[in-house]
């Protein structure tokens, strides 16, 4: 008898190799449509129990990024010391196991800790939800690229391009989630689809394994014998590690900023991690479809925009525009570094190690987006950092060897920087500066342009430059938290609190009217109107969800009972340091503050409210999980028979007013609605106008209220109400 390991390669026929090709492809391509659906799907699906944060998501992207390098090491180790049989026997225990967490669910009974790490306890969550299923289905790239490297298909000595057919598998599955999955099916149908999905894989994964059975010995001996795999020094492994780092922190570095300005959402999750994984798609080939030398002019133009905006990005919101933008940019230099990072790849027989660093590298951006930059800094500092790492990583060493290039691209920047200190006030000539900024740059480079590496250093320089000279006065306190950025600086005799990119809060500086509520709280605002009605009981209990900076507490009478309601430990601490602002010191001292997702705690609680005012927003990032008919059952359990439900709606994206009618109409409530300017020669500084909504189950008193100047009654609108299964944010979109 022949010994299988020194038996001749055993050449199938044609026809039966491209079949065996074809059943590879589909089975990696199923593995990442699942894998890249169920992230999505089970964020989503914990949303509504981590109170909505944007940090919601990089965290969730660092245990899916840490899981897989797990995954990448189970399959090196597995492909390396264990024989085929074993390989696919142990393989489909795990599938086995994986099998128990079906359907996904989140597990029966858990709540966040108050106080607690919440980037801790949303890792554990994860593992505990989707840990096992994630873990199988991370392992699958590598495999099916070593089990089918040793078949005897096409390619099969070079089957990275199976990496692509992944890749577009995990596209595919990222935009169906937000576009098709979420608005048609919701979150528990597409649960039980991904379910039967994962079923199917597991007889897939044993097909694929049962074909290359019978040539993986040969393949390998004869592989091994004919060129050894060379070794892998520390510097290519170094330079994997940077390349898969810079276009993962980018990636994250915009989901980041466009979750702040527009939501915690699928879709704004969805969008830059799918251009992301197309960059995969397009560049890990041999015939890529954009030229070697268009991606580095593309490179140029995405570094230029990453760098133009880093400032701005820190500390203002921009429009949708802006998020395009940013894509772009994202997309331009993932692009670069993974071409960069295919053209490094190793031979066949090193594949699996590639990608346990590439996916080691990938995680790294995620544990310095989601964790380290958080603690480290007090403002989005990864932004400009980030330009930088881009720019050291890709052209540093072309830099150094041009440095007639360098001097002019710095100097560029430094007359650019120079008029930016130097910028008149107001938002035409803001601007107008802009405009100008824009033209001295762009004529710099023209001047330079055949010094192309000028570029590069002008827009790095740039960025690096913005982040030094900072924004104006120094803030009074700048602090970060899961929940968002923090800063309070003063400005015209006001003191601002900004959370995200909007204020949140002021309060005057002088001693006389210190106490008088500002911006969108003012005395003639529908939301003090609402909390000073001369209907309220002389001993009416007010709840508020969202603290801001305490202003509606200056509204107490005595022998009324306030609590407040907020998620954010900073936002808190904020509020009641006397040495920044007073309003709930002065005027509310005894008032209990609430800590946690209102939600939860409200659900906890057995209160009766007369007033209960929802405005929990940070920045205008909408939380869809307070504005569902879940949510909507709690508020309704804590309002009193009487009582009013009052809704900030205030938003530059969204309009909020059409869902919260139909949550109304399926509640049985009446809505009445007031959008209020700021009236000619109001003598309150820092007055702004507002929306506000205020619903209740006594027809009589929404009538008696529309009646009033300003306010109108709202029909109920058509539709399907949001739920926490099934909310469409894109339908309400300002058009």
């Amino acid at each position: 008898m022949t010994d299988a390991s020194s038996a001749a390669p055993i050449a199938a026929p044609k026809s039966r190799r491209l079949p065996a090709a074809a059943i590879f492809t589909l089975t990696i391509f199923l593995s990442a449509s699942l894998l890249f659906l169920v992230q999505p799907l089970f964020a989503k699906l914990v949303l509504p129990l981590l109170g909505g944060a944007p940090a919601v998501w990089t965290t969730a992207m660092l245990f899916f990024q840490t899981v897989l390098i797990g995954g990448y090491l189970y399959a090196h180790l597995l492909v390396r010391y264990v024989p085929q049989r074993g390989q696919l026997a142990i393989h489909l225990c795990i599938w086995g196991a994986a099998l128990i967490f079906l359907p996904l669910s989140v597990p029966a009974g858990w709540t966040p800790e108050p106080g607690g790490s919440l980037p801790w306890q949303t890792l554990m969550l994860f593992a505990a939800g989707v840990g096992v299923p994630f873990a199988m289905l991370s392992a699958n790239a590598p495999l099916i690229q070593a089990w089918y490297a040793r078949s005897d298909g096409p390619s099969a000595d070079d089957p990275y391009f199976l990496y692509a057919a992944s890749n577009a598998g995990s596209l595919i599955s990222l935009l169906a989630f937000p576009l098709l999955a979420e608005p048609f099916l919701g979150g528990s149908a597409t649960g039980l689809v991904w379910s039967a999905g994962f079923v199917l894989l597991g007889g897939m994964v044993l097909a694929s394994g049962l074909l290359v059975r019978r040539t993986a010995p040969a393949r390998a001996a004869t592989a091994e014998a004919a060129a050894p795999a060379a070794p892998i020094d520390l510097k290519r492994v170094a330079l994997w590690l940077g390349l898969a780092f810079v276009p993962s922190s980018t990636m994250l570095v915009v989901t980041t900023k466009i979750s702040i300005d527009l939501g915690s959402i699928p879709l704004v999750w969805a969008v830059p991690l799918s251009l992301y994984i197309l960059t995969f798609v397009l560049t890990f080939t041999n015939r890529p479809l954009i030229s070697d030398r268009a991606i580095d002019s593309l490179f140029i133009v995405g570094l230029a925009i990453l760098a133009f905006l880093s400032n701005r990005l820190m500390v203002k919101s921009f429009s949708p525009l802006g998020a395009v933008l940013l894509c772009l940019a994202l997309f331009f230099i993932a692009m670069k570094a993974h071409r960069a990072l295919y053209k490094a790849r190793p031979e066949a027989a090193r594949l699996t190690v590639f990608y346990v660093v590439m996916s080691v590298g990938g995680a790294l951006g995620g544990l310095f987006n989601s964790l380290l930059a958080p603690a480290l800094f007090d403002t989005l500092l990864e932004i400009p950092l980030t330009v930088i790492a881009v720019s050291l990583l890709v052209l540093g060493g072309p830099i150094i060897r041009a440095p007639r290039a360098a001097t002019w691209g710095i100097t560029i920047a430094a007359l650019a920087l120079a008029l930016a200190t130097n910028r008149p006030d107001g938002v035409q000539a803001d601007r107008a500066m802009d405009f100008i900024l824009a033209a001295v740059v762009l004529l710099g480079l023209w001047f330079g342009r055949r010094m192309p590496l000028s570029i590069p250093v002008a827009v790095t320089a740039l960025a690096v430059g913005t982040a030094i000279i900072g924004n104006g006065s120094a803030p009074i306190l700048q602090d970060r938290s899961f929940f968002g950025a923090h800063v309070v600086r003063d400005a015209n005799g006001l003191r601002l609190y900004t959370n995200g990119t909007t204020i949140h809060g002021m309060q005057w500086t002088g001693d006389e009217g210190r106490l008088i509520p500002r911006s969108y709280y003012h005395p003639r605002s529908p939301m003090a109107q609402m909390v000073t009605d001369p209907g309220l009981p002389a001993d009416a209990r007010i709840g508020v969800v969202g603290l801001g900076i305490g202003a509606l507490a200056c509204y107490a009478e005595p022998g009324q009972s306030w609590d407040f309601y907020e998620i954010d430990a900073e936002v808190i601490r904020i509020a009641t340091d006397r040495d920044l602002f007073t309003f709930m010191p002065d005027c509310a001292p005894d008032a209990p503050i609430h800590l946690g997702d209102a939600r939860l705690v409200l659900e906890r609680q057995a209160m009766q409210f007369d007033v209960l005012v929802l405005d929990a927003y940070s920045s205008d990032s909408v939380p869809v999980h307070l504005l569902t008919a879940e949510a909507m059952a709690i508020y309704l359990d804590r309002l009193a028979p009487e009582g009013r439900l009052v809704f900030h709606i205030s938003n530059r994206y969204y309009d909020l007013l059409p869902p919260l009618s139909r949550l109304a109409r399926d509640a049985g409530l009446q809505v009445a609605y007031r959008e209020a300017t700021v009236e000619p020669g109001i003598d309150v500084a820092g007055a702004n106008g507002s929306q506000v909504a205020v619903m209740s189950r006594n027809a009589a008193s929404i009538a008696e209220l529309a009646a009033r100047d300003g306010w109108v009654a709202v029909p109920h609108a058509a539709g399907a109400a949001w739920t926490d299964d099934h909310a469409n944010l894109l339908g309400a979109i300002e058009r």
